[in-house]
């Protein structure tokens, strides 16, 4: 198996909205995104799978050391080999990398954020930071564009966090910020038992609320220069606001079940901004 063969099969196989916005790119920016997103799922799965967290810890020290080692010419992993030749032409640089690790170091020490500026700094690391190498690849003309892009992949952390309340529950986990809990006056052990309540229903509601707003907030910074070269992640937004929207629907039902779109949906939506060019 080529690197460019491993990178591909750990893309499609996530099963990810990601994937339906790449298939409209060129195959040049395809290769790039699909490499560097198998490179977030790579880092992403250490912490998914973890079952000790030392070994966690070292495994994203490994991976520390990987990409040092792969920016200065010596790559072993094949996502790295994949990834390296497409670092300079789309501009991603190591920080980019070392930002999305670090964001995955902070999943395993710590479980809670007392106020949305903590949770807004996990956020720029394990999204906006994704979100600026994406816009790099996608092909970006203007600086507002970097900005557009941190502020919407803050909005498609936060809807992922929405919809993921429950499955985050079983392992400790709660993002919501804890002066949020306590605004609402819902409790963590509701949470971490799954508890359905109106307080939860309307804390749900602000969530969303200000998820809604960030994608308003981003789509109004995309430069219209930029507007075309910026259409998969104008895919992104069409997806995650559509799953946002099917969530706030279904009454935020989402401390027992995770709420999804069908392929079918998903690849309709991504077509449409393809076709059409806006949401």
């Amino acid at each position: 198996m080529t690197p460019q063969d491993y990178v591909q099969q750990k893309a499609a196989a996530s099963g990810s909205s990601f994937y339906y916005a790449f298939l409209f790119l060129p195959k040049p920016r395809r290769a790039a995104i699909t490499a560097f997103y198998a490179f977030c799922r790579e880092v992403d799965d250490v912490v998914d799978d973890m079952v000790d967290p030392g070994v966690a810890a070292t495994k994203l020290a490994w991976w520390q050391s990987e990409v040092s080692k792969a920016f200065a010419g010596q790559p072993t992993h094949p996502v790295m080999q994949a990834l390296m030749p497409l670092t300079q032409p789309y501009n991603i640089e190591q920080r980019h990398l070392q930002a999305v690790i670090e964001g995955c170091q902070m999943d395993l020490s710590q479980t809670r954020y007392l106020d949305y500026p903590g949770l807004q700094r996990y956020c720029h690391l394990v999204a906006g930071e994704v979100g600026e190498v994406a816009a790099n690849i996608f092909g970006q003309t203007q600086p507002q564009t970097i900005a557009y892009a941190h502020k919407l992949g803050q909005a498609l952390q936060l809807t992922n966090i929405i919809r993921d309340v429950g499955e985050d529950a079983l392992r400790g986990r709660i993002y919501l910020p804890v002066n949020e809990l306590q605004q609402f006056d819902v409790k963590a052990h509701e949470i971490l038992k799954r508890s359905y309540s109106d307080r939860f229903t309307a804390l749900m509601k602000f969530q969303a609320k200000r998820a809604q707003g960030l994608y308003d907030e981003a789509l109004a910074l995309l430069p219209a220069a930029d507007r075309r070269a910026q259409k998969p992640g104008l895919m992104m937004a069409s997806i995650y606001r559509a799953l946002l929207t099917e969530i706030e629907r279904d009454n935020f039902q989402v401390l027992h079940q995770r709420v999804s779109l069908t392929p079918v949906r998903k690849l309709w939506l991504a077509w449409k901004v393809q076709a059409f060019g806006r949401l």
